[in-house]
């Protein structure tokens, strides 16, 4: 009984230093994806109306299909 305790002291405190190591690569996966999706809304917002329209989006729309709110069921397929 006294040999279970220690482990089990050393498995939580492994799991709180895991923790501490996820929690600032989250963070900065975060930071990157928040980067890469408005590098791809300034690029969009480039585009001009035919273009967009070729896509199957309106430009109100750049926000919304980025972050993956527009459904692709009115979209064309070619």
């Amino acid at each position: 009984m006294s040999a279970v305790l220690p482990t089990i002291a050393r498995l939580v405190s492994a799991k709180r230093s895991e923790a501490r190591l996820r929690l600032p690569a989250a963070w900065c996966q975060a930071v990157v994806r928040y980067f890469e999706r408005r590098g791809a809304i300034d690029h969009l917002r480039e585009l001009d109306e035919c273009a967009l329209h070729d896509i199957g989006i309106a430009r109100s729309q750049i926000e919304a299909a980025v972050q993956g709110r527009i459904p692709r069921t009115g979209r064309k397929r070619i």
